[in-house]
């Protein structure tokens, strides 16, 4: 205990010195820290609710369909290197974003489908909330992520996610 009292001391101190020496910076990094911890849940139109899913927070059908995209490629197995890599191209193609924004996307849609356990799962949820956010306009956009990811045949759990998503979204 003694040796993490001294340790905080010691960066108590460490700090104190330094925005002694340093007021503009310190006022600087600290509204800086603030701004963007205030802002992230805006910036991605996520924001959380008491007692509801995560996925249920979902404001941008952006980040819908990016968790569905990841959600489709981890039906058969764990998504690989090159997969991972051609959603991000696909997401910043399709989607004309920054590469910031789309690995912000990225995480938060990682997070989601990981919320709803399966893959299964997080497609039927995220389907229905994408639904609720946009409609059916969001079909094509959709099928193009979806298109662009599959390189060689669709697996059975695959197809059935297709035709899960065209449910939800009242596609015939």
């Amino acid at each position: 205990m003694p040796i993490i009292i001294l340790i905080l001391g010691a960066l108590g101190g460490a700090l104190y010195w330094w925005i002694r020496q340093n007021p503009r910076d310190a006022v600087h990094v600290a509204q800086d820290a603030v701004t963007t911890a205030r802002n992230a849940p805006r910036k991605l139109a996520f924001r959380r609710q008491h007692n509801a899913h995560p996925v249920e927070g979902i404001d941008d059908p952006n980040i819908a369909i990016c968790a569905l995209a990841q959600a489709f490629l981890e039906l058969d197995d764990l998504p690989t290197l090159d997969q991972r890599k051609q959603l991000t191209v696909l997401l910043r193609a399709k989607m004309r974003l920054s590469a910031k924004d789309t690995e912000e996307m990225e995480v938060l849609g990682r997070w989601l489908v990981g919320q709803c356990q399966t893959p299964d799962a997080a497609v039927s949820r995220l389907s229905r909330r994408l639904y609720k956010i946009n409609g059916d306009v969001s079909w094509d956009l959709l099928q193009d992520v979806l298109t662009g990811l599959v390189s060689d045949e669709l697996s059975h759990a695959q197809i059935d996610a297709i035709s899960d998503i065209k449910r939800a979204l009242h596609i015939r």
